[in-house]
């Protein structure tokens, strides 16, 4: 679970957040994604700041109903505040969400240089997520959704989606 030096999540709301998927990457919860800047309960509501991982990210209105709806199967009210400032990167991202989102068929960030390098065709550095090679190309800029690129594998052939370096 990414949960950076700013954020704030009272332990025992950690196993309802890890029920909220991404809607975007399924495989991924909003604690692997680190979107959650804040999670307490105070007075019986539970307030939770989000923050987007594209400023206009559309995922981000069905998070908050998710949450929502998590939280009332409890009983609970909850307050979703979306804040965005610190801007997320994808250094929140957890260990764990990289794993599960290349099991998915995403190809992990790299670094901010690597990936303008790689997004501008000046090297092949994008693992492929079906057969591990680097022989690999970009296709086009934007993938799925805004946050991936689409990249195709010189080896095996297929398709995959990269997830695009923000920092």
């Amino acid at each position: 679970m990414a949960i950076t030096e700013t954020a704030t999540i009272d332990s025992h709301l950690i196993p309802v957040l890890e029920e909220v998927s991404d809607p975007e990457i399924p495989v991924l919860t909003v604690l692997d994604l680190g979107v959650i800047r804040k999670a307490v309960e105070e007075n019986g509501v539970i307030k939770v700041r989000l923050t987007p991982t594209y400023s206009g990210c559309p995922a981000m209105d069905v998070i908050s109903d998710d949450l929502k709806a998590a939280f009332k199967k409890l009983g609970k009210e909850v307050e979703v505040e979306l804040v965005l400032s610190p801007a997320w990167s994808t250094d929140w991202i957890s260990e764990e969400g990289l794993q599960k989102m290349e099991a998915y068929g995403i190809a992990r960030p790299l670094s901010e240089t690597a990936d303008k390098d790689v997004l501008l065709g000046n090297a092949k550095k994008v693992t492929c997520t079906n057969c591990g090679s680097t022989n690999t190309h970009l296709v086009s800029q934007f993938g799925s959704t805004a946050c991936k690129a689409l990249f195709k594998c010189d080896n095996c052939q297929e398709p995959f989606d990269y997830f695009k370096c923000l920092k």
